[in-house]
């Protein structure tokens, strides 16, 4: 489940922790590659604490079968987990998680499923001084509107009596005004991108359906949050959010 561990650049602060929500489509690019090393350095570039990745695959026949978030891992210097929504093409097909610190505990939660199986992938990991332990949840909903509400309301009750703090990322196909967004918001803060708030496709955008959320808002202050610029990579934006510990 882990890897070695990249060594905090000499400005990052204990005080803060950088997320980072990225579907990666396989490592598959806007110009057709396959390209792990290309989406290792996107992550790179950011420096995040903590990064969920959507789309990801596990020896399956079309990547190769390589362990891709294995490679990532390595690509990356992080620690990483998997979790698999379902068999796919000889190997599996889920989502994974990058953490600059050690995974404590990993936890795969099956979501009701739709079009194709879904899970919550679940990390707890210890932010900042290491006195701060946190869950941190991957998720990719699919496919239908009802499909990806009944997903929702799952989590929510997945999650409803965690102590710690709930930092939720990932790919939601929902946009702000859906039920799906809108049953989220009565649990989690969902912070405003701004003006620049769209999240695929990553050359030309046209929807936002990528988010990062947190609870409880009184531990946390926002201090950056926004798409980043990479059009070829994957068809996806990568979305950062930087949170201060409040208390």
């Amino acid at each position: 489940m882990e890897t070695r561990k990249r060594q905090p650049d000499a400005g990052s602060t204990a005080k803060s922790v950088r997320i980072l929500s990225y579907n990666v489509r396989h490592g598959e690019g806007m110009d057709g590659g396959i390209d792990l090393a290309r989406i290792a350095r996107v992550v790179r570039n950011l420096n995040p604490d903590l990064v969920a990745l959507q789309e990801i695959d596990k020896a399956t026949g079309r990547t190769g079968r390589v362990d891709q978030v294995r490679e990532l891992g390595s690509l990356t210097g992080m620690h990483y987990a998997f979790g698999s929504f379902m068999d796919y093409d000889g190997g599996e097909y889920g989502m994974g998680i990058l953490s600059i610190g050690p995974i404590r505990e990993a936890m795969n939660f099956a979501l009701p499923p739709g079009y194709e199986p879904r899970s919550a992938l679940a990390v707890r990991v210890e932010l900042g001084d290491g006195s701060r332990e946190t869950l941190f949840v991957g998720v990719h909903l699919f496919e239908t509107a009802q499909e990806r509400l009944t997903q929702a309301a799952k989590l929510v009750e997945l999650f409803k009596d965690e102590m710690d703090p709930v930092i939720l990322a990932g790919d939601f196909n929902s946009e702000p005004d859906s039920e799906v967004i809108r049953l989220l918001k009565r649990y989690w803060e969902v912070p405003d991108k701004g003006d620049d708030h769209l999240t695929w496709p990553s050359d030309s955008p046209e929807v936002e359906i990528g988010y990062i959320m947190f609870r409880p808002a009184d531990r946390f202050e926002v201090i950056e949050h926004r798409l980043v610029h990479e059009p070829l990579a994957s068809d996806h934006r990568p979305l950062l959010l930087e949170l201060r510990f409040l208390r």
